[in-house]
């Protein structure tokens, strides 16, 4: 049977609150602004990861663009073969508690509802950063050394989803934020053009996510001052994080005084306020963050 290469998209939004994306990767180009790929399988084939294509398969747009997602097919391998090919992330720094996240499926030609060649991935990372040693042969995983997770480990027909999944790997026992490369390995033993297993998979909408405390994700984004303050407090973004709303409360959590307006800089009149501690939340898309004030 002639294995065909797979194609869909899916709409999929996070809302984060009390965190940031230190890395979101949409895949509209591939490998993508300094990802990296090597194909390690032997016999080595043709096949590469890949821009996502829509020719024969249930494809959907994905933010308007239905190829915005990475594939890599059986072609990795010639013949019969192991296929170990790898897409690797730029140098990161990573810490205790960051979440990984992508959506993940195979491709069925169109009017197919079973697998008929199993296929596998997995997820990898280096602890060594810009100095990572890369894989070297199918069976080398290089500096790549901790693996996250496997999707369909046994490379059974069932074990993979045929429609975008969503894994997620919580990043632990780094001994302090350290510089790290996270590698996707399209892994098929009896695989390639030729072999019993390995059709195509895709990948989307790769993303790192730190949670943050809600006075750290304010110092981030916003500034307020002065502080102390007599009569008027200012706040302003950092960045381009526009906020929704704003929310002056009291060490009881009551609320004082509250606005919503869309803005990225706000005048609050504090002069009618009894001096004291009060907290200042922020909401934005992006996420909400507080800050203490002292009213003199």
């Amino acid at each position: 049977m002639k294995k065909l290469l797979l194609v869909l998209s899916l709409s999929f939004s996070f809302v984060a609150a009390h965190a940031q994306y230190i890395l979101i990767e949409n895949f509209d180009t591939v490998p993508g602004i300094g990802w990296t790929r090597t194909n390690q399988s032997e016999p080595v084939g043709i096949g590469t990861w890949r821009q996502g294509v829509t020719t024969q398969f249930d494809a959907g747009a994905f933010n308007g663009d239905p190829t915005s997602f990475a594939m890599v097919n059986s072609a990795s391998a010639q013949g019969n073969g192991t296929i170990s090919n790898w897409l690797i992330s730029p140098n990161i720094s990573l810490e205790n508690g960051d979440v990984i996240r992508f959506f993940s499926r195979v491709g069925l030609p169109v009017g197919q509802v079973a697998v008929t060649f199993p296929d596998r991935l997995e997820m990898r990372i280096s602890t060594n950063g810009v100095a990572t040693a890369l894989p070297s042969g199918a069976n080398s995983v290089g500096d790549f050394t901790t693996l996250c997770l496997t999707i369909n480990e046994a490379l059974t027909t069932t074990g993979y989803p045929t429609s975008w999944t969503l894994y997620e790997y919580t990043i632990s026992g780094l001994s302090a934020p350290t510089d790290c490369k996270i590698a996707l390995r399209y892994f098929v033993t009896n695989g390639g053009t030729q072999g019993t297993n390995s059709n195509i998979v895709g990948v989307d909408l790769f993303s790192i996510e730190r949670t943050l405390g809600t006075e750290d994700f304010f110092k981030r984004h916003f500034t307020i001052f002065p502080n102390p303050a007599n009569e008027v407090l200012t706040i302003k973004n950092n960045d381009n994080t526009v906020f929704n709303s704003v929310l002056v409360t009291d060490v009881n959590g009551r609320t004082i005084k509250q606005f919503s307006n869309k803005v990225s800089e706000m005048q609050i009149n504090i002069a009618d306020l009894a001096s004291g501690v009060y907290c200042v939340k922020v909401i934005s898309d992006q996420g909400s963050g507080t800050a203490k004030i002292v009213k003199n």
